[in-house]
């Protein structure tokens, strides 16, 4: 890294040895090149890569290989590189310049010439590389790949990329393309992979753990690789449920086959977001893995299916432009919403549609609606309202229309750069429908359409039971009590739901009845919301609610157990000994919150509790992923458990790269800090990173 003035020049290795260049003259070549206007003077067309990864050091040493063509006559290039050290090259008569931010190639360059260069560098990124105990993964996100490998941050730039990665011979390596071979080379292996067709770089994506992997085929025969743990061997059928099929029936609903040979899918520890969808390699959070009861709760079917449709739209056609965004998130929700009405039938499909046009409609009444051509729209924007703006335009053309035109837009444009208008003109060269109206009111105005929205959802039989008794929220429950009961009596899940929600403020003595019918339905959604919705429980439904503890449901668990616990004191003992074998979501929650109730009641196994106190502490170490940790320092902080161990892992918490379990383990950190009875424990912490402890001496130092 360069950052002052004595460092003025630039120093190259050639086969004469080292000579300095002035950076000045880099600037000059900016000023004539300029950033923006690179795509018209050069084509990037091949990087390979070959790639060591330090998880000490947490750096990256490689040697990569780019063929380039040039399109006008030029003296520079560059490729975005983040705090790179060149440490070797060859570059026929050409030299090589970094600055913080980029890698200037120098050469006489010819207009239609290709050129072929290689370096090797070291790098230590402070993103999209993130080394853990047990994983190493990136995550490109929009145009980061630079802080790992040379390439160009413009989406609008596509390049064909190979990886070659070292690692432990007991290790396994995923990355984008076809494995091509595994080269063992002593106590480690070169894992080659290499890809047929053009990406833009912030696909580009590697994984490197402990994962086994088990193989299905598609109708049309693309090899599907879905990858686990070992410990999460129980959890691959439900996690991966209807993979295959999400697969088939994408691929016949889009109408174009699936563009890239084959196809991963890579459950990741304090992965960043629910999922990502780099090319050929799905990412995704462990928290989705997970057994035949958490899949009643929390399956990763929805984000199973919108990764995957990004494969095309996304990764096959890219937007050019923020503005354009929606082309890609707006397509993958609209596209997973039609895959999980495949598997769960159309009163589903429409509820999602209803709960999405609920929340955009509310954002738009409080003037924060936006414009889908809008570049800083939120993801609410760009995923919910694109995905109607779809469904409406769907619904005016016919099923058709929209497909052909989808189709076309997608062949014409594989493997290069899309804007709305060029998806429009697609949908004009087919119909005769004029969708001016459609372009003003769903694409450039920043109000949801709500009243086109709700004629939509009134198509479906379900949704027009749903208003009818949702209409019923106000009316008094004599009045409409023998409605609700033959509503409860449907059985279905969104229906029960709303019964049971129009209950809360109504006299238990009225709606026991009700609350019975409920219980007796076993619907696992209805007794949900009795769960959540019956605060006070009353004796006469004290035998009903406790089955809630049986339920095929974590989170019906959870709370049942806690409720239960609060209200039936005299009970306590029972209820701890009949879920003490709970663990639940991957966050553990039913077992983080049975260690903190029988640590705090009296009389239950009492020589243990020093354990139960150890046990939650323990789940704050950086060997559990963040959604366990963050659940436990919540619970410590709530029995008041700190000691040096939990003071470690919290200080080491405030530099996660999860934005959002760092900023509430930060506010958290700040709180103690105003409290002198824990100053003391923050003295000769044991364990913490180098930057956690840069963040805490700030935080002393104030």
């Amino acid at each position: 890294m360069r950052s002052s003035v004595v460092d003025f020049f630039l120093r190259f290795k050639t086969k004469k040895g080292f000579r300095f260049f002035p950076l000045i003259i880099l600037f000059t070549l900016v000023r004539i090149n300029g950033f923006s206007q690179q795509k018209e003077i050069v084509d990037f067309l091949k990087i390979h890569a070959t790639i060591t990864l330090d998880p000490e050091d947490k750096s990256i040493k490689a040697t990569a290989q780019y063929d380039f063509k040039i399109l006008k006559n030029t003296d520079s290039i560059f490729l975005d590189a983040k705090d790179m050290k060149i440490l070797d090259f060859d570059f026929k008569k050409g030299k090589i310049a970094t600055t913080k931010d980029k890698i200037w190639l120098v050469k006489d360059f010819k207009s239609g010439e290709k050129y072929s260069l290689s370096f090797s560098y070291y790098a230590k990124p402070d993103q999209t590389l993130y080394f853990f105990n047990d994983e190493i993964w990136t995550q490109g996100q929009g145009k980061y790949t630079s802080h790992w490998l040379p390439s160009i941050d413009d989406t609008n730039d596509k390049i064909i990329f190979h990886l070659s990665v070292n690692a432990p011979e007991d290790k396994i390596v995923i990355a984008n393309g076809a494995l091509k071979d595994v080269v063992k080379k002593g106590k480690e292996k070169l894992w080659n992979f290499q890809m047929k067709n053009p990406m833009s770089s912030y696909l580009v994506a590697l994984a490197i753990g402990d994962f086994q992997y088990k193989d299905l085929k598609s109708e049309s025969g693309i090899p599907m690789l879905l990858y686990y743990k070992a410990e999460d061997a129980l959890k691959f059928e439900p996690t991966y449920r209807y993979s295959k099929e999400i697969f088939d029936f994408l691929e016949k609903e889009i109408g174009v086959a699936y563009p890239w040979g084959n196809y991963k899918q890579v459950p990741l520890r304090d992965f960043l977001y629910a999922g990502m969808e780099n090319t050929t390699v799905t990412f995704f959070s462990e928290a989705f893995m997970v057994d035949s009861i958490g899949y009643n709760d929390r399956n990763y079917i929805n984000v199973n299916a919108h990764e995957l449709a990004h494969q095309w739209f996304g990764n096959l056609v890219t937007a050019k432009d923020g503005k354009d965004h929606w082309l890609q998130e707006g397509f993958a929700t609209y596209y997973a919403l039609l895959a999980e009405r495949e598997i769960f039938g159309d009163d589903f499909f429409y509820w999602k549609m209803y709960e999405s046009a609920e929340q955009l409609k509310s954002l738009s009444d409080e003037g924060k609606g936006e414009s889908l051509l809008n570049p800083k729209a939120s993801s609410v924007t760009f995923y919910q309202k694109g995905a109607w703006a779809l469904h409406i335009l769907q619904e005016r053309l016919g099923e058709l229309v929209f497909k052909t035109a989808v189709q076309n837009y997608l062949k014409k444009y594989e493997f290069k750069n899309v804007s709305t208008q060029n998806f429009l003109s697609e949908i004009t060269a087919l119909s005769n429908t004029d969708i001016s109206d459609f372009e003003e009111n769903w694409l450039e105005q920043s109000a949801f359409q709500s009243e086109e929205a709700y004629k939509s959802l009134m198509k479906s039989p379900f949704i027009e039971s749903f208003f009818e008794i949702s209409a019923l929220r106000k009316t008094d429950l004599l009045h409409k009590k023998s409605i609700l009961q033959k509503t409860l009596a449907l059985n279905n899940d969104f229906l029960g739901q709303e019964v049971i929600s129009q209950l809360i403020d109504e006299p238990i003595k009225e709606s026991l009845a009700l609350y019975s019918q409920a219980f007796d339905s076993q619907n696992i959604y209805i007794r949900q919301a009795v769960a959540l919705s019956l605060t006070k429980i009353p004796i006469e439904l004290k035998t009903a609610y406790e089955s809630l503890l049986l339920d095929d449901s974590y989170f019906t668990k959870e709370i049942a157990l806690y409720n239960l616990w609060t209200q039936f004191p005299e009970n306590r003992s029972k209820y701890l000994e009949e879920t003490k074998d709970l663990i639940g979501f991957q966050d553990k929650n039913i077992k983080q919150l049975w260690l903190a109730l029988a640590y705090i009641t009296p009389g239950y196994s009492v020589d243990e509790k020093p354990e139960f106190s150890a046990n939650l502490i323990a789940f704050t170490s950086d060997i559990y992923s963040f959604e366990i940790r963050e659940k436990a320092f919540s619970y410590i902080n709530e029995l008041g458990l700190w000691n040096k161990s939990s003071i470690s892992s919290l200080v080491d918490a405030c530099v996660h790269p999860a934005w959002r379990f760092s900023k509430s383990s930060r506010l958290l950190l700040d709180v103690l800090l105003q409290d002198n009875h824990f100053k003391m424990l923050f003295t000769d912490l044991n364990g913490v990173s180098s930057e956690g402890l840069v963040y805490l001496n700030k935080k002393l130092q104030k």
